[in-house]
């Protein structure tokens, strides 16, 4: 498996894109996953940590689309630190 570029929007398949951190370690690997889903009115999945450059490659991602919910897997802050910014910027 090759390591995705972080920062970069990836499509895994329709209507799934995935987003990594750049906050590779032991317990997150390459970094955490971000994922998009939908097409148009999209669910973050897993916002991710605090990371200025994190925010924008979602802001990126999802330009021209509306972030409808945001939904985090477990309160871990590689996980879920993103979730009040992202919710206050877009009403998710």
């Amino acid at each position: 498996m090759t390591m995705p570029e972080p920062g970069k929007s990836e499509t895994l398949e329709d209507g799934l894109r995935r987003i990594l951190a750049p906050n590779p370690g032991p317990m997150t690997h390459w970094g955490t996953n971000t994922f998009v889903i939908g097409e148009g009115r999209v669910a973050i999945v897993d916002p991710g940590p605090q990371s200025a450059s994190h925010l924008d490659a979602i802001r990126r991602a999802t330009r021209g689309e509306t972030i409808t919910h945001i939904l985090v897997t477990h309160a871990h802050r590689d996980h879920s630190s993103l979730t009040r910014r992202i919710a206050r910027e877009t009403g998710a």
